[in-house]
């Protein structure tokens, strides 16, 4: 029903006001509430000190454990491999710990080669990139999700105790791929519970959600998750080229928020970000999406770096009641946007606009 409105006659210098029935209910209008950056972003920097992180630092993997956020950044340095960097946060916006040395490294043989798919999706020859960070449950095991590049580009998955983790002992189990030979694969994200008693993968969004369920995450090596791209444009809209999942998903109390990269279809030279909410109990169901992407390129270190108009989001965590949403700055910096939680769930499910313009959070 369209909200009657004042009636302004000038001519006649006068104004009518049409009353509403009597029982007529005022329509609430819906609260928005934007992502709003930090004033000291980037976070995470490359560091000439360190030449295996010497020239980028970006996309992390994050996990909130023990109420600190703990980081798995992608790193290129020196010899133009990708590798995991360690840093850690007590309040999500300043990083008090960062190892100085790379905490994991996908092995890409004695000599590795230039290799042109993963060189456009980032710039390295090789290794590892865009960690995703799980913990299922109360389960005393990290799964991270991440892209292996030295045969093309394709989804490896490994994991580690929490114990360890946290002690830092960098107990990896060995990588097993997990996405087919021959084909480029990315940002493949674990649920962090199990949906219908099973374990969840989100693989694809083209734009449908496509997802696989497992008994359990033991990959042998030979088992493939068939995923595809099947490319669909959303007709009109600023995500009408979806590129795909960000971080792992959120439980809301209306389903799961996940985040997503897209493009405009006018514009190929910008990556944005967006969020919808899925179904609960059957994830393939869109409950409601963004109408405008709720982060889009738009500071120096968004537009300078190994790639302009860049911002990748790869991890979030909420934190005392707060979202905090990380992603990549031009392929080259670690950031930080934060939102009130449940405010930015309850506009996004009521379908309200993102602010565009998002502003600068001030240290206090």
């Amino acid at each position: 029903m369209k909200t009657k409105k004042k009636i302004i006659k000038s001519s006649a210098k006068r104004v009518v006001v049409r009353k509403k029935k009597n029982g007529s209910k005022k329509k609430k209008s819906v609260k928005t509430a934007a992502l709003v950056r930090h004033s000291q972003n980037p976070i995470i920097s490359p560091n000439t000190k360190n030449g295996w992180e010497a020239w980028q630092t970006f996309n992390p993997g994050v996990i909130l454990l023990n109420d600190r956020v703990h980081f798995l950044y992608r790193a290129i340095g020196e010899d133009g491999l990708s590798r995991f960097g360690y840093a850690a946060s007590s309040d999500g916006f300043h990083v008090d710990e960062r190892l100085s040395y790379p905490v994991y490294e996908h092995q890409v043989g004695q000599r590795p080669s230039f290799n042109i798919f993963s060189y456009f999706s980032g710039g390295s020859f090789g290794g590892s990139e865009d960690s995703r960070i799980v913990r299922i449950g109360d389960e005393d095991t990290l799964y991270m999700t991440y892209t292996a590049c030295d045969e093309g580009l394709r989804v490896a998955l490994t994991s580690m105790k929490v114990k360890d983790f946290l002690n830092k002992r960098w107990n990896w189990k060995p990588p097993v791929l997990i996405s087919p030979p021959g084909e480029v694969h990315k940002n493949w994200v674990i649920f962090p519970e199990k949906i219908g008693g099973k374990y969840a993968i989100l693989h694809s969004i083209s734009p449908e959600i496509l997802i696989d369920y497992f008994d359990d995450l033991n990959f042998d090596g030979r088992t493939y998750v068939k995923s595809f791209y099947d490319g669909k444009i959303r007709k009109n809209c600023w995500d009408s080229w979806v590129r795909g999942a960000g971080a792992p998903p959120i439980k809301t109390e209306y389903g799961w928020l996940v985040f997503y990269q897209a493009m405009e279809g006018c514009d190929f030279s910008k990556y944005k970000v967006g969020a919808m909410l899925l179904d609960p109990n059957d994830p393939t169901k869109i409950l409601s999406r963004s109408k405008e992407p709720v982060l889009e390129p738009s500071e120096l270190y968004e537009n300078v770096g190994f790639k302009s108009g860049i911002v990748y989001a790869t991890g979030a965590v909420v934190k005392d009641g707060l979202l905090l949403v990380y992603y990549g700055g031009a392929d080259n910096y670690v950031c930080v946007v934060s939102a009130p939680f449940e405010e930015f769930v309850e506009a996004l499910m009521k379908g309200a606009k993102p602010k565009l313009k998002i502003k600068t959070l001030k240290n206090k």
